[in-house]
């Protein structure tokens, strides 16, 4: 029986000779490859890009419409042609590649950022 890592959201502790290798791991590989050196396009998009690429990851702003909705402040990653959300947690840090800022992640949201 698995349990949950609370600052990651990943599935862990299969008894040995346990297979984890099903749903759970692969939700597993696609939240480290959406988060660890946390990179993405843009955080002002309201709307969804129209035809992103596999693997481009976005921060999803307040009043975002389509499947973004109700997402507001989570990692928007485009994973096998689907739109898959991420919750962040405080303390987090991500590049913004448009504006080339480091913002943080607080209670409140994403820090405004600093230039780098």
């Amino acid at each position: 029986m698995s349990s949950t890592d609370p600052n990651l959201g990943l599935s862990y502790g299969w008894t040995l000779g346990e297979s984890g290798w099903g749903a759970a791991m692969d939700a597993n590989l696609k939240r480290l490859g959406a988060t660890v050196g946390l990179s993405v396009k843009d955080r002002d998009l309201t709307t969804p890009p129209a035809s992103p690429a596999n693997g481009e990851r976005y921060l999803v702003p307040a009043a975002a419409t389509g499947v973004w909705a109700g997402k507001t402040h989570q990692i928007a990653v485009r994973i096998g042609g689907v739109w898959e959300f991420h919750a962040p947690q405080t303390g987090w840090l991500c590049y913004i590649e448009d504006e080339a800022k480091l913002s943080a992640y607080k209670s409140t949201g994403w820090s405004a950022g600093i230039a780098i």
